[in-house]
C-alpha cells in the first residue's frame, strides 16, 4: 500500500492528466488530494480482503475499511499539527506523515481483523467510504475554496 500510494502520486500526471485517472489520484499538491494516496489503496486492499479473508476473518473487509478510514483522516491531522507548530511544512515531514497513517491504517487492519471488533459496524463504515469515494470525485473537479483543497496552504 505504501509503493502503491507512492506511485499514485503521479498516475495523474504520467497519465497526461486524464480526467479518470484524477479522480483516484492527486491532480494537484493539496493535502486533499494528497489524502487520496492512503485512501484508494486502502480500499481496494478492503476489497482484496474481503475477497481472500472473509471465510477466515469475517470481519476483514469491515476491519479494513477502519483502516483506510482511519488512515486517510490521519493525513490532515497530523499535516496540520505540525505544519502549524513549525510555521511551515517540509517533504520529509510530509513523507513520514503519509508511511504513519497508511502504517498506522494497516496496524488498525489487523488488531481489528483478529478480534472481529469491526464487523457490527460494517454498514456506518461502507456508507462513510462511499461517501468519501464520492466527495473525493466531486471535489478533485470542483474543489470548494477552502485550506484543505487549496495547494500550498499550511
Amino acid at each position: 500500500m505504501l509503493a502503491l500510494g507512492a506511485a499514485a502520486h503521479f498516475f495523474y500526471e504520467w497519465s497526461g492528466n486524464n480526467f479518470f485517472v484524477g479522480m483516484f489520484s492527486p491532480v494537484n499538491e493539496s493535502v486533499w488530494e494528497h489524502m487520496k494516496l492512503a485512501f484508494f489503496p486502502m480500499l481496494l486492499f478492503s476489497f482484496a480482503a474481503n475477497l481472500f479473508l472473509k471465510k477466515d476473518y469475517p470481519g476483514a473487509a469491515s476491519s479494513a475499511l477502519c483502516g483506510a478510514l482511519l488512515s486517510t483522516a490521519l493525513i490532515p491531522v497530523i499535516f496540520y499539527t505540525y505544519s502549524g507548530v513549525l510555521g511551515y511544512n517540509s517533504l520529509l515531514p510530509d513523507i513520514l506523515t503519509f508511511v504513519f497513517s497508511v502504517l498506522t491504517g494497516v496496524l488498525t487492519f489487523f488488531c481489528l481483523c483478529k478480534s472481529g471488533a469491526a464487523e457490527t459496524f460494517f454498514p456506518a463504515l461502507f456508507t462513510s467510504a462511499a461517501v468519501l469515494a464520492v466527495l473525493f470525485f466531486i471535489f478533485t473537479f470542483f474543489p470548494p475554496e477552502i485550506c484543505l483543497f487549496q495547494e500550498a496552504c499550511a
